[in-house]
């Protein structure tokens, strides 16, 4: 029995702070849309054999336009009314090769993401299977946190969480139905895991050019970022 990894790019957002009509991740990028740069940059690492798109359903004729012209195996699943409940249907979708062992690990992705590198996604899959799960993020030097008496201090050691976040895949699953029972709902993939799981999780140092598409001049920025990786 072969097992490999599972990626998740989670496309079932609206995005309306980048003040476009439709979902952000459909909008146009250095010649494709926002998504299928994700979808690219996992196809790419070769620890992946599954690849799973979460969708809005309203997105459904935007999401087979970009498959069609994408080349690679992408299983769809709709997505929920919140972040988490879109990663707990690509869970519940991808159990039962999570408890027969065919999947060991599970990357989660922000499909708003679409200047990830394969090279930090195989540094994250590698120590997350190593350990049991890792994110990476950024020095954040410019975070501090403010006492009661209002005085400001640094936070050392902050960092600034990025994209995608890997889990040994059981432990994961497990995690995300014990706060479906109870109700709870996280800021992110790694909080949930953080309360539900014993799993360490390490960190891994992101780029600075893996942003995500939030505001208009974010378009901006990554278009010049892909033309630097075009020369």
């Amino acid at each position: 029995m072969e097992t490999t990894a599972a990626a998740v790019v989670l496309a079932s957002g609206a995005g309306t702070r980048v003040g476009a009509k439709l979902n952000k991740v459909y909008l146009p990028l250095a010649g494709r849309r926002i998504v299928a740069w994700s979808l690219d940059a996992f196809a790419k690492v070769p620890g992946i054999g599954v690849l799973v798109l979460v969708i809005r359903p309203q997105d459904r004729e935007l999401a087979e336009e970009v498959l069609a012209g994408f080349g690679g195996d992408v299983e769809v699943v709709p997505g929920g009314d919140t972040r988490q409940a879109s990663e707990l249907n690509a869970l519940r979708h991808l159990a039962p090769r999570i408890t027969g062992g065919r999947v060991d690990a599970v990357l989660l992705h922000d499909a708003a993401r679409p200047l990830v590198h394969p090279e930090l996604v195989g540094a994250v899959l590698t120590r997350a299977r190593e350990d049991g799960g890792a994110v990476p993020g950024l020095a954040a030097d410019d975070v501090v946190e403010v006492d009661a008496g209002h005085l400001v201090a640094q936070v050392p050691g902050a960092i600034r969480v990025q994209t995608p976040q890997g889990f040994r895949a059981g432990p994961l699953l497990e995690a995300y139905e014990k706060a479906e029972r109870e109700g709870f709902v996280g800021t992110d993939t790694s909080s949930c895991m953080e309360r539900f799981s014993s799993l360490p999780i390490r960190w891994v140092p992101g780029a600075p050019e893996n942003l995500k598409i939030t505001y208009p001049h974010d378009l901006v920025v990554a278009e010049r970022l892909l033309a630097r990786r075009a020369r």
